[in-house]
């Protein structure tokens, strides 16, 4: 799933000198800025900018950090997608099944290969969906499921799976929200036919640009996946099928593979951030977010529940605090999937989750003294 978080955020309200930042991605850079200075030189030295050394080197760093064979690296979080249902043949006639509550690439990914998305409503409190919600809707047309690790925390797999494999039907995850998430102890990059992935500057890990990758442990879906980002093409100027032009650049790369050893540490920093939370805001009327049994989550933001949520938002950014709204439609609901006739109150969960849901600022950059801020703000809020 790929979502167009604001990578700089200003409240509507601006009461505190300094507001709060919701996540901070020139904090990255200042960090690590020795190191991305000298990864950038050493491609703008070398003169080679496309399916280079440096998109060879992270595709396997990248694989091994995610327990997958391989990773291909492509231009964007949709064309992660979108590359792996076209490797897996799905297309006009076929239904894909998705998540009710997720950003609109799930489901757009699915319609630029002509396929048809079918909604299923999440669990509660997790947000994701389960296999038990997944068999009612398989139908003779059902190729494929699209689970979506959402928010960081990752879907339980295995009963997806399982459930997958006795119905003839592919899995394809999407993991654009959940780099260094794990399920049951294990990486996630390998847990389906293939995993989609986001490397959008807001995210865990992100790049100085749009960027993506799809992993998988499947050597025929990989090798098809690599001829299909670069025009169908296999040798030179000798094109197999009509592919396209998705490749992740050597500059991105570069980038991504300073940032990939320091994905760890930063995400135990948002753990951390996380926990504060919890401990701080329990017992308030919010809805705060639960870890399912067996998850590790990555923590990509902050999601707590309000029925009033915006008077709660006007409260916050009133207080320097700024929020986001991930996300204000449901994709049943946006004039693009119109056509899909599924009515409001068709998809009740995903329609109470998308009026209340609201993310607080959340990353490895924000200090101790504005999540004290946050706090405070959210509890003068609740009273």
């Amino acid at each position: 799933m790929v979502e167009r978080s604001p990578v700089r955020t200003e409240p509507a309200v601006a009461a505190a000198a300094t507001p709060v930042p919701w996540l901070d991605v020139g904090a990255a850079y200042r960090e690590l800025a020795d190191e991305l200075t000298a990864a950038s030189r050493r491609v703008l030295e070398s003169g080679w900018f496309i399916l280079g050394p440096e998109v060879e080197a992270f595709e396997a760093e990248y694989a091994a950090a995610v327990g997958a064979r391989h990773c291909v690296g492509v231009g964007t979080g949709l064309d992660a997608l979108i590359l792996a249902l076209r490797a897996m043949d799905i297309g006009p006639g076929d239904e894909v099944i998705v998540p009710s509550n997720t950003y609109i690439a799930t489901w757009l990914a699915v319609s630029a290969v002509g396929a048809t998305p079918v909604p299923v409503e999440p669990d509660l409190p997790s947000y994701l969906i389960e296999a038990r919600h997944v068999a009612p809707a398989i139908t003779s047309r059902t190729r494929a499921v699209l689970p979506v690790h959402l928010y960081g925390q990752s879907v339980d797999m295995d009963p997806i799976l399982e459930l997958a494999r006795s119905r003839g039907l592919r899995v394809l995850a999407d993991a654009a929200q959940a780099h260094g998430a794990r399920d049951a102890g294990r990486p996630i990059g390998a847990l389906g036919d293939a995993v989609a992935w986001s490397f959008y500057p807001s995210k865990n890990l992100g790049a100085f640009g749009d960027a993506g990758a799809v992993t998988t442990a499947d050597d025929d879906l990989a090798d098809r996946i690599r001829s299909l980002r670069n025009y169908g093409s296999r040798r030179k100027y000798h094109n197999d099928e009509r592919g396209t032009n998705s490749r992740l650049d050597e500059l991105q790369a570069a980038v991504l593979r300073v940032k990939l050893p320091h994905l760890d540490a930063w995400n135990a920093r948002r753990e951390h951030i996380a926990a504060t939370y919890g401990r701080e805001l329990a017992g308030t009327a919010f809805t705060l977010p639960v870890v399912r049994d067996g998850a590790t989550h990555a923590w990509h933001v902050y999601v707590v529940r309000s029925p009033v949520r915006d008077e709660f938002v006007a409260h916050l950014e009133g207080s320097g605090v700024p929020t986001v709204i991930h996300y204000p439609v449901p994709p049943h609901l946006q004039p693009a999937y119109r056509d899909l006739g599924v009515p409001a109150g068709a998809l009740p969960v995903a329609e109470a989750i998308h009026r209340e849901v609201v993310s607080l600022p959340m990353g490895p950059h924000l200090d101790g003294s504005d999540v004290d801020r946050v706090v405070t703000a959210v509890r003068a809020f609740a009273g």
